[in-house]
């Protein structure tokens, strides 16, 4: 009888917890409709409708299938990548300001993209114009950019495997590593001309109207399987928020799963990073919003933070693509002006253990 009021208790935790996943979802649907029609060209439900029937025009259909649709899967796609990679390394390392950016995966990604501009050509101007900056060999910079953050990744694990794989070196690991790709990024734009210039600085800003319905596969077929992997290893996640002694003692063994974990959040956030650029924040912000709504058990905070991160991005994008139309905000500047403040009073509320119990 005494155990009535703690198993009622914990009932009602997880109906609460369900609830939640279940309106973050309801809210990402409605969101993704929201950002099919909203835009300049002025298609409405009607238009998504007829289309649905096959009796939509053809202009509607180019512009939705070729356009929207797949900014929007991929604004999804990467905010529930980064937001799941930022919530399973704060679980790793126990620490509330541990991300993916955290390790230098971006910094490492941004010197990637700024060697393709600069040494490989991939950065050029328009045709007939002298300072017009685009990318004119796109996946030729992701293929760069992409394994330089390998190699950011690389780095990180050998010292980490060197000194042991203890939370505090691996995040130090990450801040010098991402302080000597911030040193190269550096001498690579000083060495420059205009142009190159202003190519690495349209990278780096972090755009989702670079998405395409071939990055969006890709990124589709990185994003499940490692979702899966995560929600199989709950069960060591939830025991590592005890401690290592208790997590071994448990049977669970502390330095593979933590360098397994790290491997594969790095590898998910640098293939986003890859296709689309530095969006900041989303893997830092959106894990500590879930963490204080439903706390830190990880069978409900894994899925909670993929379908929050990717509502939080498709938000941010649709309001980036409308907020001083015709003109398109990079979303990573608009991930930037929510998240600092954002960040900040997460700060000023505290951080107490609670949030990352069960």
């Amino acid at each position: 009888m005494t155990n009535r009021p703690v198993l009622e208790e914990y009932k009602r935790s997880r109906r609460y917890k369900t609830l939640f996943v279940l309106l973050v979802f309801f809210g990402l649907v409605v969101m993704f409709g929201l950002s099919l029609i909203t835009g300049s060209a002025g298609i409405g439900i009607r238009d998504l409708l007829a289309m649905a029937g096959g009796k939509g025009e053809a202009f509607t259909e180019q512009i939705v299938y070729q356009i929207r649709m797949p900014r929007a899967i991929g604004a999804l796609l990467a905010g529930t990548a980064l937001s799941v990679s930022g919530a399973v390394i704060q679980s790793l390392l126990q620490n509330p300001l541990a991300s993916p950016f955290t390790l230098g995966i971006s910094g490492a990604s941004a010197f990637g993209a700024a060697f393709a501009i600069i040494v490989l050509g991939a950065g050029s101007n328009y045709p007939g114009s002298h300072d017009a900056a685009t990318i004119q060999h796109p996946y030729l910079l992701t293929a760069s950019a992409f394994a330089w953050s390998l190699a950011g990744v690389a780095v990180i694990l050998l010292l980490s495997r060197y000194r042991g794989a203890g939370p505090e070196i691996i995040i130090l690991a990450g801040i010098i590593i991402s302080s000597l790709f911030g040193a190269g990024i550096s001498a690579m734009q000083y060495f420059a001309d205009s142009v190159q210039l202003a190519s690495i600085v349209f990278w780096t800003f972090g755009d989702l109207g670079r998405a395409s319905w071939a990055n969006v596969l890709i990124l589709l077929v990185v994003i499940i399987p490692v979702i899966l992997f995560f929600i199989h290893q709950t069960w060591n996640l939830k025991a590592l928020q005890s401690g290592d002694e208790y997590a071994k003692s448990m049977g669970v063994n502390v330095e593979r799963v933590r360098l397994s974990g790290m491997v594969v959040a790095s590898l998910v956030t640098a293939v986003v990073v890859s296709f689309y650029g530095v969006i900041a924040f989303v893997g830092l912000a959106v894990p500590h919003i879930v963490r204080r709504i439903i706390g830190g058990d990880e069978q409900f905070l894994i899925p909670a933070s993929a379908l929050f991160g990717g509502l939080f991005l498709l938000a941010s994008d649709t309001l980036a693509r409308t907020i001083i139309a015709p003109v398109v905000l990079p979303v990573g500047i608009l991930t930037s002006f929510l998240g600092a403040p954002l960040f900040l009073f997460l700060l000023i509320k505290g951080m107490h253990k609670s949030h990352w119990s069960n």
